[in-house]
Parts: C-alpha cells; sequence; structure tokens
C-alpha cells in the first residue's frame, strides 16, 4: 500500500475511532431525535437551506464511513422535511454516501484484491461486467447483505462508479421512502421495530424478488421467441433423451454419461468412433514418436555406455505399427463397446432439422429421424488447410491423411516440409527427422510454440536443430510451385524470398471446428470459429449444446471430455440444476523431446493479464534419476504469489513432463500449494521428486532469515 492510501486509511479508521471515543453514537438514537424534534423543526423554519446543507453533509460522512445512524437519520430527515422534501433529501445523501464509501474501498483494496484472488475473481468480474447492475438493483431492494457492506463489495469489483450510484439512487428509493414516511409519525414510533413490522418486511422481500421473477419471465419469453418458428414441429413426445451428434471425445463421453444415468441415448458418428484422437491425432502421433524415439536412442547409444548404432528399420513396418496400435485401442471406442453400455449407435451424417429432431443420412442407405428432448454436437475439428496458391498443385498432407498416404510407402518422405510450428508441426517434424527425412519447418511467428515462454521455445527449437531439422522463424509461405516435376514452396524472409524444395508438404498450422453440414445454419445457430455456447455449453436453443473443438476454447482430448460431462449434465437434469463448465485448471502437453507440459499461467501470459507472481525454477540435469536415465535436461518452473506459495501456472520441460505435471494439476484444482507438495513424500529416485525438489528451491528462498539468524545463535549458546 503506498504512502497516499496508508494516509487515507488511517483517517478514516481515525474518523470511526473518534464517532465511538467522543461516543457520538447518542446523537443518532430515537430518544434523541424525539427530544430534539422540536428544536430542529424551529431551526428549519428559521434557515431551511443552512439546516439542510448541515444535514445533507452529516448524512454524507455517517454513510461513506459506514458508520450506525442511517436509519435514525433518515427517521429526522422524515420528521424535519416531511415526505416528499425529506425523501429528496435522504435520497441523494444515502446514494453519494454510499458511492463514496464504494470508491474508499476501491481505492484502498481493489487492486490488492484483484492481484491476489484476480484468476478466481475473473468469473464474478465477467457475471458483473454482464449483469452488475441488475444484481446490484435486487440487492438493494432485498437487503440480504447490509447496505454499507455491499457498499464496501461493490468498491472491489470493476463496476463503474455512475453505475454504482444510479442504481443504487433506484433500488434504495422504496426504502427510503418507507422510513422518510416512518419519520413524519416519529412521536408515534417506541423503536425500530415499528417500523420493520412482519408486513413491510414481508413486502421488501416481495419487492426484492419482483426483479428476479421479472428476470425469469423474460428469460421464458426470450426462449419463447427462439422457438417460435419452431413451435408446430415440437413433438409431443420424444424418441429418445439425448441425441450425440459425433463419436469422438466429448460425443462419446456425452453419450456414456447419458447411458450411465439409464438415459435413452443415440450417438451418431459417420466416419470413425474416437474420432480424430485415436484416428488421426493423439494415438498415432504418439506411436510414431515411441519408434522415433528409439531410433534416435539407438543413433546415441554412446550415452547409456553401448556402441552408436543406425537403425535398420522397414518405414511401412513403422506405419503398420502406428495402425496396430490404433487396432488395439480401437474397442475400448467401438460400436460394440458402447452398444454394450446401452447407447445406440448410428453410422451416418447427422443434421438438425429443428431443435428437437436429427435427420441421420444413414452410411447403408436411407435415413432416419430422430426426436430428443436435449441435442449435443461434439462434431471436432479438422486441420486447418491455408489458401496457399499452387498448394493443390504440389500436393499436400495434413495430420488427417498422413497416417493413411505414408502407409503405403516403403521410405520415410525424403525432403519434407512441415508448415507450423504449433505443438502438432514441432511433434511430426522432430519424428520423420529421427526417422530419416530431410524436414524443413516453416514458421510465420518469429519463434516456435509461440505460446509458451521464450526458454521453453528456445529449448524446443534446439532439440529440434540437434535431431536435424531446420527451424526457419519469420518466414512467411507465399505460394507453391511445381516446374519440371520439382516441388517448390515459396517463402518470404526479412523481406527476400526463398525457395525451399521438397518431396511432401505437411500443412500442420492448426486445426478448425466443423461447423458445415450438421443445420446450423439452418437453425441460426451462431458460429464464430467454433459454435457460440454460454458458460452452461448452451447453443442459442436452450436444448442444444455443443462440447469439444467445435465448442472451443481449448482443442485438447481431455477438454473435450471434461466439457462433454458438464454438457450432459445439463442436457439431462438441467430443469433441477444447471453447471458452469469450469476452465480454471486445463492441462496441455507437447510431446517433443524433451516433452513440454503446461497448467495455468506461464511468465508471458501473467505479465500479458498484469497478474503479480514470483518465478522458481528447478533445474532437472540436478535430478539424480534423469542424471541415470541420461535425460537430464529441462526444468521444473512454477509461477506463485508473491510472498506465498499458492500456485499459479507450472512450466514442464523434460523427459515424461506430461506424466509429472498431474501432481500440478490436482494441487491447483484442490487449492494445494507449494508447503504440501514438499511435505509429500516422493518415492526415491524417481523423476517425480523434481517436484519436490522445485517446492524446496521454492521454500530455500522464503526461508526467515530474520528468525535463522536467531536459531544461529541459541545454537552458538548452547556450545558455550
Amino acid at each position: 500500500m503506498n504512502k497516499t492510501k496508508l494516509l487515507l486509511l488511517l483517517a478514516l479508521l481515525a474518523g470511526v475511532a473518534a464517532f465511538f471515543a467522543l461516543d457520538l453514537g447518542r446523537y443518532f438514537s430515537l430518544a434523541f431525535v424525539k427530544e430534539s424534534q422540536a428544536a430542529f423543526s424551529a431551526l428549519y423554519a428559521e434557515r431551511p437551506w443552512t439546516v439542510t446543507a448541515v444535514y445533507f453533509v452529516v448524512y454524507v460522512v455517517i454513510t461513506a464511513l459506514s458508520l450506525p445512524g442511517a436509519a435514525i437519520m433518515t427517521l429526522a430527515g422524515g420528521a424535519s422535511f416531511g415526505l416528499v422534501w425529506g425523501t429528496v433529501v435522504v435520497s441523494f445523501a444515502s446514494t453519494l454516501g454510499a458511492t463514496l464509501a464504494m470508491l474508499a474501498a476501491r481505492y484502498l483494496f481493489q487492486d490488492s484484491i484483484q492481484q491476489r484472488f484476480g484468476r478466481k475473481l475473473a468469473e464474478v468480474n465477467t457475471r458483473l461486467d454482464k449483469e452488475g447492475a441488475f444484481y446490484l438493483f435486487t440487492l438493494r431492494l432485498l437487503p440480504v447483505i447490509p447496505f454499507f457492506a455491499l457498499n464496501l463489495l461493490m468498491g472491489l469489483t470493476r463496476m463503474k462508479a455512475w453505475t454504482f450510484f444510479w442504481v443504487s439512487q433506484v433500488g434504495m428509493f422504496a426504502g427510503t421512502v418507507a422510513y422518510v414516511n416512518a419519520g413524519t409519525q416519529l412521536a408515534k414510533l417506541d423503536s425500530l421495530r415499528g417500523i420493520l413490522s412482519p408486513a413491510l418486511l414481508g413486502s421488501f422481500v416481495a419487492l426484492g424478488l419482483l426483479p428476479l421473477a421479472v428476470k425469469k419471465l423474460l428469460d421464458m419469453a426470450k426462449r419463447r421467441r427462439v422457438y417460435a418458428r419452431w413451435a408446430s414441429d415440437r413433438p409431443k413426445a420424444f424418441d429418445r433423451n439425448l441425441i450425440v451428434i459425433g463419436g469422438g471425445a466429448g460425443g462419446l463421453v456425452s453419450a456414456y454419461i447419458a447411458a450411465a444415468v439409464k438415459a435413452k441415448v443415440t450417438l451418431i458418428e459417420a466416419h470413425k468412433m474416437g474420432g480424430d484422437c485415436l484416428n488421426y491425432g493423439c494415438v498415432p502421433s504418439k506411436a510414431l514418436i515411441k519408434s522415433a524415439k528409439l531410433a534416435h536412442q539407438m543413433r546415441h547409444a554412446g550415452r547409456y555406455g553401448l556402441t552408436d548404432a543406425a537403425p535398420a528399420f522397414s518405414f511401412k513396418a513403422v506405419m503398420a505399427r502406428v495402425h496396430e496400435v490404433i487396432k488395439a485401442i480401437e474397442p475400448h471406442d467401438s460400436i460394440e463397446r458402447y452398444t454394450g453400455l446401452g447407447v445406440e449407435v448410428l453410422q451416418g451424417y447427422g443434421k438438425l432439422v429443428n431443435p428437437w429432431t436429427v435427420e441421420v443420412a444413414l452410411n447403408g442407405g436411407g435415413t432416419q429421424r430422430l426426436t430428443a428432448r436435449s441435442i449435443v454436437i461434439a462434431a471436432g475439428a479438422r486441420p486447418f488447410v491455408p489458401p496457399l496458391p499452387g498448394l493443390d498443385d504440389v500436393g499436400y498432407l495434413t495430420s488427417d491423411t498422413l497416417w493413411d498416404e505414408l502407409a503405403q510407402r516403403d521410405t520415410a518422405p525424403k525432403r519434407l516440409v512441415v508448415l507450423g510450428g504449433g505443438p502438432i508441426g514441432c511433434e511430426l517434424a522432430q519424428s520423420f527427422a529421427r526417422l530419416g527425412s530431410q524436414v524443413t519447418q516453416v514458421e510465420m511467428a518469429p519463434r516456435i510454440m509461440i505460446r509458451e515462454d521464450e526458454d521453453v521455445s528456445e529449448l524446443a527449437r534446439a532439440s529440434l536443430v540437434a535431431d536435424g531439422v531446420q527451424v526457419l522463424t519469420s518466414h512467411k509461405a507465399l505460394r507453391c510451385e511445381l516446374n519440371t516435376g520439382v516441388k517448390t514452396l515459396v517463402v518470404e524472409h526479412n523481406g527476400v524470398e526463398q525457395h525451399i524444395e521438397f518431396d511432401d508438404l505437411l500443412c500442420a498450422v492448426g486445426r478448425v471446428a466443423r461447423l458445415q453440414g450438421y443445420g446450423l445454419e439452418d437453425l441460426g445457430i451462431p458460429t464464430n470459429k467454433t459454435v457460440e455456447t454460454n458458460e452452461y455449453l448452451q447453443t442459442l436453443y436452450p436444448n442444444i449444446y455443443a462440447a469439444g473443438d467445435v465448442a472451443g476454447p481449448y482443442q485438447f482430448t481431455h477438454t473435450a471430455a471434461h466439457q462433454a460431462w458438464y454438457a450432459a449434465v445439463n442436457a439431462l437434469f438441467g430443469e433441477w440444476k444447471m453447471f458452469k463448465a469450469d476452465y480454471s485448471v486445463i492441462p496441455r502437453a507437447t510431446f517433443i523431446d524433451p516433452e513440454v507440459a503446461r497448467v495455468g499461467l506461464n511468465e508471458q501470459d501473467a505479465k500479458a493479464q498484469n497478474v503479480p507472481f514470483e518465478v522458481t525454477k528447478y533445474g532437472i540435469d540436478d535430478l539424480d534419476r534423469a542424471i541415470a536415465d541420461s535425460e537430464a535436461h529441462g526444468f521444473v518452473k512454477v509461477l506463485t504469489v508473491p510472498g506465498k506459495d499458492t500456485i499459479l501456472g507450472v512450466t514442464i520441460v523434460g523427459t515424461h513432463a506430461g506424466d509429472l505435471l498431474a501432481e500440478y494439476v490436482l494441487a491447483m484444482k484442490h487449492g494445494l500449494g507449494l508447503n504440501k507438495i514438499l511435505g509429500t513424500i516422493h518415492t526415491y529416485p524417481t523423476l517425480s521428486e523434481a517436484n519436490k525438489y522445485a517446492a524446496g528451491e521454492w521454500k530455500r528462498a522464503h526461508a526467515p532469515q530474520g528468525l535463522l539468524a536467531w536459531v544461529k545463535k541459541y545454537h552458538d549458546w548452547k556450545r558455550g
């Protein structure tokens, strides 16, 4: 807290202390007001504007300092000024005082509160930005929270002062009128209980609930408007409780949950069960990475006391193993398994006909129409193919097509250009380089893995370069050319064009949601790169949900499964309880060698969001197990709240980083700090000790040096 804030805080505390020390509260009692009413009225008759001004200022000060006495002041206003003028004076004085209290709390405490609890308050801030005025108005009418406390709490939010002022003015008006009116009958009052009769309290409660009821009615009206054009199409009865479009991670989990709670559910998948992850993404790429890593270890067998050896292998056999791995995992996502779980699985293309009906163009021919009370769209995503001139002429691979196309070849691509420096591009570039391809990686950004910190990007680049990948950053792909059978990619760097010859080109510049062909346009469901949903994963139509890559904001298999729980539960039980999708702790991993794994904030994110942080870094080159495995490279980097062990985010670079990250994901999810990790026994010798040692680094940096100096003196004294 800076000097100005400290002085203001001390001044406010001094004012409050003086109020109680001088027993000024005796002037704000019902007895005193009744005794002084005649004298006060006479003074008001003699000097109306002076008395009004003094009364106004005192009321503002009492309210601004959150002192007891506002209710008595309101009664006095009614007794002295009458109902109309008293209501005007009290209304503006109370609102001005409340606004000053709010601004004081904001000036003194908002920054520190937002910095300390910014991530936890993110949802509250978002909600207040959208509907803060409504909630404040409701609370002013329904005093669940005392007015002074509400003033202080709202000061910690981002609500605009003018919004706070006018909403408070309107919201407090009914209560002000009631108290001022009671003040006009001051002689008849024996206590404040005479004002707060059960009937009056009931009226306030009814008045406070009115905005909530109105909002509910407006929501119902909005819902009726959305469904109005389909009113005649709504079935009187439904074939199913839930229809799920898409058999990837999001769709499979949605269908599984529905079947588990005995709902009647149909899953529609046009192509392969398991979606992108099983057939084109996570599974095949990790199988390829394993083979490539083994080839790399053979070439560097000297690191393990063996003899370096050039691996002899058939590329076709490597690709055959990839497909064998897919086949081995296929039963987990198969039609047979899900049918056995109670899910009806239809193979075909599902298209929304209306908000409750899906028409399925069956793969075996014919169509079938299904109705359901709720629908989940989990259509996934596809590789984005950049609109490069000449790309179709030279041909290209994507992360979807390469597995089948390259499986027919006896050798790996001789010269491979990889477009894209993100996780997919880096994983495949390194793997093919380790399997003998001459790989050139082209990235338009100034560094690869641009979403990670610079030290992570640099370590990733060094690793790829060490494996023979030519990494070209700040290179923009312009066009492709095909001249006498020679394929060329033309790129621009620092204003100069360069030509890169290749045999195969792999587009790995990202993935886009599958939005066409599902009837979204016909129903008017908004899409903007992904299907637009609210926090409950509902689309424009509250009974239609979206989950997984098609919904965003993350394109991870585990996030799709995570979203699927919310979509399915809200779809089946939403009339009783709705759950907001929780993205507070989302882990991610890139499976290059060494692996890169992260959860929460990294340094560049924290700086961009103005989140204060401390960095603790532990080098894995010091870890016993990593040394024994000849994997002594990388680090664990932990961001914490300054001065505390609260974890804001973790980045791990090293072997099995994705596995090591799980401990931090658990800790962040359940609010455990580094002290808890330090106090947990980790098996020796394992890689997981890196997490404990990182916590130890934090502990050493925050050791109480002053106390330790006295402890040293104590031990010196004990030695005599």
